[in-house]
């Protein structure tokens, strides 16, 4: 049934559990396995030599969650996407960019809340995806 699958991946326990299931979910289908990270900008007011700092540790820090999620899943390099963005709008367009069949991702992120409701990220992926969503807690 499944031919892509997308996991949407940011280093929370929910995601982890979510790189589980995703993985699960491609070998039972016989599907690809996309993995996403996706990393906010680094604001641009910040000058130099501030910037050039926080853009190595933002890109060293996200390269290392991309790095965890292809252990856990076994992906390889070339179907591990490290993407620059506000989180849901990376995963959308992933997911549209890559004809997904099923995004799987984790209920609640590594955001200050994100342990009271639902995550504003999972949500706007709920709402706006091309293709069904798993959610995983």
């Amino acid at each position: 049934m499944f031919k892509t699958i997308l996991l949407a991946y940011d280093g929370s326990e929910h995601a982890r559990r979510a790189a589980e299931v995703a993985k699960a979910e491609a070998e039972a289908h016989g599907a690809r396995l996309i993995v996403v990270h996706a990393y906010e900008p680094v604001p641009d007011y910040l000058g130099e030599p501030f910037f050039e700092e926080a853009l190595r540790r933002r890109l060293e820090r996200a390269e290392g969650v991309l790095e965890e999620a292809r252990a856990l899943t076994g992906v390889p390099k070339e179907d591990a996407l490290l993407l620059e963005g506000v989180p849901a709008e990376a995963i959308l367009q992933a997911a549209r960019a890559e004809k997904a069949d099923l995004i799987v991702m984790g209920t609640r992120g590594l955001g200050a809340l994100g342990s009271l409701f639902l995550g504003s990220q999972s949500q706007r992926v709920v709402a706006e995806a091309p293709c069904p969503v798993l959610l995983v807690r």
